[in-house]
């Protein structure tokens, strides 16, 4: 994996691991908390199991409705109240059951993968997953819609974990159809998740195809989004005579923090000067009011 879509992942999630091999119920435990967010209907919820070093954990944020079984009043009202909840999913199911009230609880789970998912797992050439990849397909929520779509863009069986790569950074079938019809199809799913995890998104690549950028290579492209290129950037450079700059130009002018009118004002006191000397004034500081 690139390491911008394996930094996003570093910082989005903590892969659950488990030791089974089969897609059946994960008989370990896990451990949950609920608490309600303040002023909405919003349930924040954590789950997590510790087994000797290995600690692993994932969040996220419900609607009472995603919690099928929660009993709002056990929940919320007073004292100490037994609760139960469930949380579907297209990978599998979460039972769980504990003790609740003033808006707080906390009690265990059990996780169930499910078989439907499992079926289209092997029908579309994704070898079988033990019990850490069905878990992390759960915390992902990944969806079947991925991974039809990732057939229907002619990439390769995807593994369990670049399609968990690819939900963390936001990769779906709408965002690889529109990158083709903006032209680009990423040579391999690492790449699209660098793609999608840095921000390259279509109505950036249309800005860029405006100032007369298109067919750019992807490794250029990432160049270009990293450091925050963009198209109205280029048309700056274009309205006063800078044509046709290469990505490694535009890259290190920006880097440098070379704009357009710093550009005009350069060439008003020194005459044409060429890329490379705009970025080398830059550098040094070059004082463009100092007579």
């Amino acid at each position: 994996m690139n390491r911008f879509a394996a930094l996003f992942l570093a910082l989005t999630i903590t892969l659950v691991t488990v030791s089974s091999t089969c897609a059946a119920a994960v008989n370990e435990p896990f451990h949950f908390t609920l608490q309600a967010k303040g002023g909405t209907d919003r349930i924040e919820a954590n789950f997590s199991r510790d087994r000797g070093n290995n600690h692993n954990r994932w969040n996220s944020s419900f609607s009472a409705a995603q919690l099928p079984g929660l009993d709002q009043n056990s929940f919320r009202g007073s004292g100490s109240n037994a609760i139960r909840f469930a949380l579907n999913r297209e990978s599998g199911r979460l039972d769980c059951s504990g003790v609740g009230g003033n808006s707080r609880a906390s009690g265990q789970c059990y996780y169930s993968p499910s078989q439907a998912f499992a079926a289209a797992l092997a029908a579309n050439g994704i070898p079988t997953v033990g019990s850490e990849d069905w878990l992390s397909l759960f915390a992902l929520d990944v969806r079947r819609s991925l991974i039809d779509a990732v057939r229907a863009a002619n990439y390769p069986s995807p593994t369990v974990e670049q399609l968990v790569s690819m939900t963390a950074v936001g990769v779906t079938g709408p965002y690889i159809e529109a990158l083709a019809r903006a032209g680009y199809r990423p040579k391999s799913l690492d790449t699209l998740v660098e793609f999608k995890a840095i921000g390259v998104e279509p109505e950036w690549i249309a800005g860029l195809t405006r100032a007369g950028y298109s067919r750019l290579p992807s490794d250029e492209l990432v160049q270009l989004k990293a450091l925050g290129v963009d198209g109205s950037y280029i048309q700056g450079f274009t309205a006063i005579g800078y044509r046709n700059l290469s990505a490694s130009e535009l890259v290190q002018m920006k880097a440098l923090g070379v704009t357009a009118d710093f550009a005009r004002r350069v060439q008003g006191r020194l005459g044409p000067v060429s890329p490379d000397k705009l970025v080398e004034l830059r550098a040094i500081g070059f004082d463009i009011d100092r007579r």
